[in-house]
């Protein structure tokens, strides 16, 4: 019988999140099934390119918070 896993199924199996028998079932599939495989290496891509990606708040938004801690600490002062 063949399965039908979801992208999320996919997903939850390359965070290493799924359940010991939902991993055999996936990892067996992966075997005879090059589309569910095609579609996890499409995934992998994704995630490594996710992984690479460096947000950083804008320097404003850290100065505002900055400016905020500081009123904070001189009102809490007085």
């Amino acid at each position: 019988m063949k399965h039908a896993f979801t992208p999320e199924d996919l997903l939850e199996y390359l965070y290493k999140e799924t359940d010991p028998q939902q991993t055999l079932a996936i990892e067996e599939a992966l075997e005879t099934d090059w589309t569910l495989r095609e579609k996890l290496a499409v995934l992998q891509t994704s995630r490594a390119r996710l992984d690479r990606l460096i947000e950083s708040p804008r320097t404003e938004t850290i100065l505002h918070i900055l400016h905020h801690a500081q009123q904070e600490k001189v009102s809490s002062n007085a």
